[in-house]
């Protein structure tokens, strides 16, 4: 019985992608939409909580309140984005979440809860903040980054279908 012949392999094509086991996206290629867009809106909430979200002036002063002196709302906001950075870390660094906990839920829970909060400070100043008389970019940027992290969750749910 004689052995074939081989065929010697021809080149790889170059447009060829390659694919990682882990997560079926082309290998060396940036992080899924939904999770780059998850980091990104729960870094712009962290940080627009330390920014102004409400103007006002007195007797020639200007004054302007960051949203973490807003009260509770303001730090839940922080801790929000906060926590939705960390969700993302801890998947880069390999560590699930317990299976009863999809990832899409976990952060349509969170950023259901942050638009409620920023929504809420759209809509009332506190009292304790008066001559605060409008709002200031940073309510705005929150805002921005609630709805952001919104269509995240709504990204990352329909990724994984």
């Amino acid at each position: 019985m004689q052995t074939p012949d081989f065929i010697p392999a021809e080149p790889p094509d170059e447009r060829a992608v390659v694919y990682d086991d882990d997560y079926l996206e082309p290998a060396g290629v940036l992080p899924a939409l939904g999770e780059r867009l998850t980091w990104v809106s729960g870094l712009l909430l962290a940080v627009s909580a330390f920014t102004g979200w409400y103007t006002g002036s007195g007797e020639g002063l200007q004054i302007a309140v960051m949203g973490w002196n807003t009260g509770l709302l303001g730090k839940l906001v922080f801790l929000v984005g906060f926590a939705l950075v960390v969700l993302v870390l801890t998947r880069e660094a390999v560590i699930e979440l317990p299976a009863a906990l999809r990832e899409p839920l976990v952060v349509s829970g969170l950023d259901a809860a942050a638009t409620i909060f920023v929504l809420i400070r759209v809509l009332t100043i506190p009292d304790d903040l008066l001559p605060a008389d409008g709002r200031g970019i940073g309510l705005w940027l929150s805002l921005a980054a609630a709805l952001l992290a919104v269509a995240a969750g709504i990204v990352r749910a329909s990724e994984e279908l």
